[in-house]
């Protein structure tokens, strides 16, 4: 019976959790079908009259499909350089003995628990107006690219449980350091990069402060986290609360799609690794 009750009490506490996880969510989606005034009086849960056409406008004449499309760009590549970069370095570092390697490690480990977003965004920002990449995609993107401390630690910790001994063999058939890490070390890191690849899109996907000092000037780059801004400030305020919340849940949309796809990546992956 203790046991029973010890699971009863684990269900009911993880979908009290769960609950109070899907309520904003639900609240928002629910808020995104009212009107402006129905939402601000927020006299009911259920809209009187669902508003399918706040979605039309947020979509075609707040021209939320172009902050859709640069997000995608933004996020895509900076995941992409994200993993090449960190991956690269977690390779050198967990392979190769050279002088500062240690001290290396432990500046990037301090790292880890500082954020230096805010600190670091004048910094590169000049740097990018010496670069003449200011108001470019290439700026933007190689400033998204999140090379920061807790990816490089994931792939180096994978990339060192890698044996050495198919190094050792693939340099006897004459490979070289590069070879290995494009035709060994990158296929058996699968899990890590998709682990990384996943944290790295959400992190461009959701950055807000660095796009908008950088596309002030340049409307039509702007993300999607700064045009939902736009939503619900550009066009007088309060008044377009029910049009940001559309906003924000078309927003959920490549997040979700990109969660599913990882998870069933990451499954498959796993019972390959069991089968093996």
């Amino acid at each position: 019976m203790k046991r029973v009750y010890g699971q009863i009490a684990v269900w009911v506490f993880l979908l009290g959790v769960a609950a109070l996880i899907l309520f904003p969510l639900v609240m928002a989606m629910l808020g995104s079908f009212k009107t402006n005034q129905e939402l601000t009086a927020g006299t009911s849960v259920l809209p009187q009259t669902w508003q399918f056409k706040n979605y039309m406008h947020t979509w075609v004449d707040a021209e939320f499909s172009r902050y859709i499309w640069n997000s995608l760009i933004y996020s895509i590549s900076s995941t992409m350089t994200t993993v090449l970069v960190c991956s690269l370095a977690a390779y050198a570092v967990a392979r190769r003995q050279f002088p500062g390697r240690k001290p290396l490690l432990a500046v990037y480990s301090f790292l880890m628990f500082i954020h230096l977003g805010a600190i670091t965004l004048k910094p590169a920002y000049q740097l990018m107006v010496s670069l003449n990449l200011q108001k470019s995609l290439i700026g933007l993107i190689i400033m998204m690219t999140a090379a920061g401390g807790t990816t490089f630690f994931i792939l180096f910790a994978f990339i060192k449980g890698i044996s050495k001994d198919l190094d050792e063999a693939a340099m006897m058939d004459g490979a070289s350091f590069f070879y290995i890490y494009t035709r060994i070390i990158l296929p058996l890191s699968l899990p890590a990069i998709g682990v990384v690849s996943l944290f790295a899109f959400r992190s461009g996907w959701n950055n807000y402060l660095l796009p908008l000092v950088f596309t002030m000037s340049q409307p039509k780059l702007q993300p999607l986290t700064v045009g939902l801004a736009n939503l619900r400030y550009g066009f007088g305020g309060a008044m377009n609360s029910h049009y940001m919340l559309a906003g924000a849940c078309i927003s959920m949309i490549p997040m979700l799609i990109v969660y599913l796809l990882a998870n069933k990546t990451f499954m498959q992956m796993n019972v390959g690794a069991v089968k093996g």
